[in-house]
């Protein structure tokens, strides 16, 4: 059973996405919305994601979203130090804050502020011990910050029974063309 899963993938600015208006944002929360429901089925419990703009936030979101449907779900969002966005423009902080304010729990992995990267390595070890499975929007083509996280995450699969739902940039597009049939039959009905 796959209770829990670690969501990451692409920062916010790596997909060209610097509003949440943005088209793409809505189709990669249609997406996630697909795979989380689907995993829901299958017994997850916990979605547990980082606090970087771009995936990690919108996975929470989708989450507590999905909270209507699936009560039992619990959505947590980590950080992996106590400082993590505070250079962040207000706008992003704030963003931030109010997402961590909204979830089931939140926490920071190290309990200082950013002193070296070794932290981001705790916090790598740390969100694959306490998951069972990653859901990432990442394509090994397109490469960009959750290169670390797929690296991780490939060699912890290798090893173990860990298992991971890759999201490549066809996936994507599949998507966006599922999702925009859904807007026309929708239209087309009304």
């Amino acid at each position: 059973m796959r209770e829990r899963v670690w969501v990451t993938g692409y920062r916010a600015y790596e997909l060209s996405v610097f509003n949440d208006n943005d088209p793409k944002v809505t189709v990669i929360k249609y997406y996630l919305k697909s795979q989380l429901t689907q995993l829901l089925d299958e017994g997850l419990e916990w979605i547990i994601t980082g606090g970087q703009p771009g995936v990690e936030q919108w996975s929470a979101e989708v989450g507590l979203e999905l909270q209507a449907d699936f009560p039992q779900l619990r959505v947590a969002v980590m950080v992996p130090f106590t400082d993590f966005g505070g250079r962040w423009k207000e706008e992003r902080q704030a963003q931030l804050a109010a997402l961590r304010a909204r979830v089931d729990f939140t926490a920071s992995v190290s309990t200082t502020p950013y002193t070296s990267p070794r932290q981001l390595v705790a916090y790598g070890d740390f969100m694959s011990t306490h998951t069972d499975l990653a859901l990432m929007v990442y394509d090994p083509e397109f490469p960009g910050k959750a290169q670390y996280d797929y690296e991780r995450i490939s060699r912890l699969a290798a090893r173990s029974d860990y298992s991971v739902r890759m999201t490549t940039m066809d996936d994507l597009q599949e998507a966006a063309n599922e999702y925009g049939e859904l807007q026309n039959d929708r239209s087309q009905n009304e």
